[in-house]
């Protein structure tokens, strides 16, 4: 059957009617079935005498142009034919359009702010057309995209423009062009193009097919894509294209074709159409009509107004066609590829907040001098380390400005004394110090910046394998806290209103407002920092950029994804730790406390709580979970520390002892013991070094430093040395630290307090691995021991563990065993010993393969005197090294774990003999 000739449908009267219209992108499609009904005619010329003007208004959050059939006809062959120096996108606002781009949906605001493309949204959909004429007291008619192809194709014809067609299937632009060539021979069609959904999805396709495009001269591009990927597309790539006009009109395509059927006059003119669209596809459709669709409609009738809505909370009032707001520039610093000093004025000042990084910053600081072609960059660290080693790496970069703080601040602090010294700038630029920075990066979220007027950008983060992290968040609530409470991870797809976390792919493709998002780059407006102040350091380590972001928005001012501005986020470290778990969660009740009201407070507090009980078969939630019920275990959570002094300075240092073992420790007791100087500091800490056989000088190098007591013991026998120099002291709690390991004040502080009167009878501070110079096999083995959970729960592994005066007594005397941290470890129940990660120490690992292999089987010959091969052990590593396989990197580093492993467990098992000294690797000395 030949398609028919197609008349305007010129626009029923509204009506008062309160049914949910389909009017989505599946309604643009249907042909009419007969000739237009006359009381249509009559209306649209009702219409025309009582208006003849045109006027913007703010429906659900999207800003509509009501005018007539024939002026929006008129004005969009204008463009086409004489074409200004934007494209001209066009699109129908219906219940649809507003439930994807309308106020508080996931694009609000994308289409209406400067941009490379002026849109023109028409009204369709007999909801929003009563909802026009409840604002306005007149009538408008509905410009539906399937009444508008039809005359805007017949004049193309007329007047020469070339017409191009994107989106549906190759049969039905077959279909179309056959009947094209019977019905409008005459039409220049520049070209057919069907891309797949993953074409569509990747930027260097999506540039390639707008290339194409481009190459065919089309005037007018009809794009019919589905909502939202058709405006998405148009919004990001339409420029490229080259046509002047494109009509985001839905599966248009399919209706050219003939293969949708439409709805009856008298369906649609009662605003029906949606019930007849649902009957036709049930499937495709149920979800858009019977969810979304009220949704939409609540949104619709709340926020509708008479003035245009600003693009975003807080932005300018925006109308398409306006010019966008240039990047402000101060030009590039000063000298290829460096920064400015702190005092100079920069376009972005970037603040990095360090913390045993000293391996890191020397790529982030590389891919940060490239972006100085093209802004003026300073670059300002604050370096939370315990050691020296970090600032010694930043000192090979003398223009870049590096601060110890003195202790560890954490994120937070950091932040806040890196802003104290970074001096004037347009904007900054928050990075954490393990990051990539690809070029281009910093100025396309300076433009998105400027286009959107964003308090804050944020740019796509990926992983070490090249995937997409999901780094997009919502604010948290009850509902969203129980539902990740109950599917985490799992069913990524589910609505928004059940998860914080943004799992949809879609939505790192397109930039678009957000709510907040993980606080590892960050671009901040200056005016922004000004506003909202100093971030909380109550937070410490987590919440931090969630408090943060909240107050950006509740200043007024949005907060923007751009997926140009990429950057590489390796995201490792040492492991995780009930202690860290526990901080996680608490600091999510913190937040809470913060902002909600008490009934508020008390559900989300239970919410966290459910995700903690429903995970206990894991590592460090149960932990968690007494932490949520407990706030006095919040007192033994990670805190800010400063120098030499207790964490709060109003309050006492700690008191106690440490223990070093030492065994011809020469070569690296004297860093042991540097790192404990902030400590004996206190006066109110015994530091004992009790060197048995030692016949390299260790006594002597220990006895150079005021405070520490040493002990000599002939038989080189580490259970006599601890023995003896639990002998030689009164003072708990106590620390059991080995020879060659550092300790933070920070740490030991946290240790102490945490033993001292409190539930715990014994715990340990974090700890990290420092593989620098080791082999490429033994860097890959530790990195899969660092994504095993049950690697970082004990006291062993660390090189330092503590005990309480209950603890010790449980103990006793240490028994003649290789593994005394593991041994006092199994002395232990979960709840009786806590890791404290707020200070890592330092565990350098061994160097070659050959120590690696002696130093694994020393632990397992230990742990075969203890308890034989604990099979449920073996099983739970292996199981937890399986599940730790995201990748095919990690996946080598796993086969190199399990390798390592089962080479060290061959001889100890047959072996069991005790230790009289203790072994040791010596290739990381």
């Amino acid at each position: 059957m030949l398609l028919p000739k197609i008349a305007p449908r010129r626009g029923a009267l509204p009506h008062r009617s309160t049914a949910i219209d389909a009017d989505d992108t599946a309604l643009l499609l249907t042909a009419p079935k007969g000739p237009v009904a006359s009381d249509q005619a009559t209306a649209s010329d009702q219409f025309a005498e009582q208006s003849g003007a045109e006027q913007w208004v703010n429906l659900g959050g999207a800003p509509v142009k009501l005018m007539d059939f024939d002026k929006a006809v008129s004005e969009i062959l204008g463009r086409a034919h004489n074409g200004e120096a934007k494209p001209l996108g066009v699109c129908s606002a219906n219940l649809d359009h507003i439930q994807h781009f309308g106020r508080g949906s996931r694009w609000s605001g994308t289409l209406d702010q400067p941009g490379p493309v002026e849109w023109l949204t028409l009204l369709d959909g007999a909801p929003l057309v009563a909802e026009a004429g409840r604002i306005t007291g007149s009538a408008w008619p509905r410009l539906a995209g399937s009444d508008l192809v039809g005359p805007l194709l017949d004049q193309a014809v007329r007047r020469g423009l070339r017409v191009g067609f994107l989106g549906g299937s190759p049969q039905s632009q077959e279909l179309i062009r056959n009947r094209f060539s019977q019905e409008r021979p005459g039409l220049a069609v520049a070209g057919w193009w069907a891309p797949e959904r993953s074409v569509l999805g990747d930027v260097s396709a999506s540039s390639r097919l707008a290339a194409e495009i481009a190459a065919s001269e089309a005037d007018i591009l009809v794009v019919g894509l589905g909502k939202p990927r058709q405006e998405l597309w148009i919004a990001e790539y339409g420029q490229l294209t080259g046509a002047k006009v494109l009509l985001a009109f839905g599966a248009v395509v399919d209706f050219l074709a003939g293969r949708i059927t439409r709805a009856p006059v008298w369906v649609s003119t009662h605003g029906m159409e949606w019930a007849w669209r649902l009957m036709l596809e049930p499937r495709r459709l149920a979800r858009r009509y019977l969810v979304d669709g009220p949704q939409a409609y609540f949104t619709l009738r709340m926020s509708s107004t008479a003035a245009l809505p600003s693009s975003v909370p807080g932005s300018r009032d925006v109308i398409p066609g306006t010019k966008a707001p240039a990047v402000p520039e101060h030009g590039p610093s000063r000298g290829p590829g460096s920064f400015l000093p702190a005092a100079s004025m920069a376009d972005v000042a970037v603040i990095v907040v360090t913390y045993n990084n000293a391996d890191d910053v020397q790529a982030l600081v590389s891919s940060l001098r490239g972006e100085t072609k093209e802004q003026s960059l300073k670059v300002v660290v604050a370096d939370n380390s315990p050691d020296d080693l970090t600032m010694a790496e930043l000192a090979r970069h003398p223009d870049v400005v590096a601060v110890s703080t003195g202790g560890n601040l954490g994120y937070a602090g950091g932040i806040n004394a890196a802003m104290r010294m970074a001096g004037a700038a347009d904007a900054y630029l928050i990075l954490n110090p393990d990051l990539r920075v690809e070029p281009g990066a910093v100025a396309a979220l300076r433009r998105r910046m400027a286009l959107s007027g964003a308090g804050m950008v944020v740019p796509v983060l990926l992983d070490d394998d090249g995937s997409v992290y999901p780094s997009l968040r919502r604010e948290p609530g009850v509902l969203r806290a129980l539902g990740d409470a109950a599917l985490g991870g799992r069913v990524q797809g589910r609505p928004g209103w059940l998860s914080e976390m943004d799992f949809d792919p879609g939505s790192y493709h397109h930039a678009h407002c957000v709510d907040w998002a993980t606080g590892a780059a960050l671009l901040i407006r200056a005016d922004a920092t000004r506003d909202v102040g100093d971030w909380d350091e109550q937070f410490f380590l987590y919440s931090e950029e969630t408090d943060y972001c909240r107050r950006v928005r509740e200043t007024g001012r949005s907060i923007w994804f751009e997926p140009s501005a990429r950057m590489w986020h390796e995201r490792g470290g040492s492991g995780t730790s009930p202690q860290l778990t526990a901080l996680m969660s608490v600091n999510r009740v913190r937040y809470a406390a913060k902002y909600c009201g008490r009934r508020t407070l008390a559900a989300f507090t239970a919410a966290v709580l459910v995700s903690e009980l429903v995970r206990l078969h894991k590592p460090g939630h149960r932990g968690a979970a007494l932490a949520v019920l407990d706030r006095r275990r919040w007192q033994g959570l990670p805190h800010a520390t400063r120098g030499g002094q207790s964490p709060m300075s109003d309050e006492p240092p700690p008191s106690g002892a440490v223990i070093i073992p030492a065994h011809n420790e020469a070569a690296v007791i004297a860093r042991t013991l540097e790192s404990l100087k902030g400590v004996m500091a206190w006066g109110s800490v015994e530091v004992i070094v009790a060197c048995n056989g030692c016949t390299d000088g260790t006594e002597a190098i220990a006895s150079t430093f005021p405070g520490v007591r040493v002990l000599s013991l002939d038989a080189a026998s580490k259970t006599e040395a601890l023995n003896a120099a639990d002998q030689a002291t009164n003072r708990w709690p106590r620390l059991y630290l080995d020879a060659d390991i550092e300790v933070s004040t920070g740490a030991l502080d946290s240790v102490l307090k945490a033993l001292d009167g409190g539930p715990l009878l014994a715990a340990r501070p974090a700890f990290r691995y420092d593989t620098r110079g080791a082999s490429a096999l033994v860097r890959s083995y530790y990195r899969a021991r660092s994504r095993v959970p049950g690697n970082a729960q004990g006291l062993w592994g660390a090189g330092a563990y503590a005990l309480s005066r209950d603890g010790h007594d449980r103990l006793g005397a240490f028994p003649a065993l290789t593994g005394d941290d593991y041994y006092v470890d199994r002395l232990f129940a979960a709840e009786e010993k806590a890791v404290l990660p707020t200070e890592p120490v330092v565990v350098r690992t061994p160097r070659t393969r050959v120590s690696l292999l002696a130093v694994l089987r020393r632990s397992y010959r230990g742990n075969a005197q203890q308890d034989g091969q604990d099979s449920a052990t073996t099983s739970r590593t292996v199981r937890e090294l399986l599940s730790s396989v995201r990748g095919p990197f990690s996946a080598v580093d796993a086969a190199v774990y399990a390798v390592f492993a089962a080479a060290g467990r061959r001889r100890p098992l047959l072996v069991r003999k005790p230790a009289a000294a203790w072994e040791r690797d010596d290739s990381s000395r």
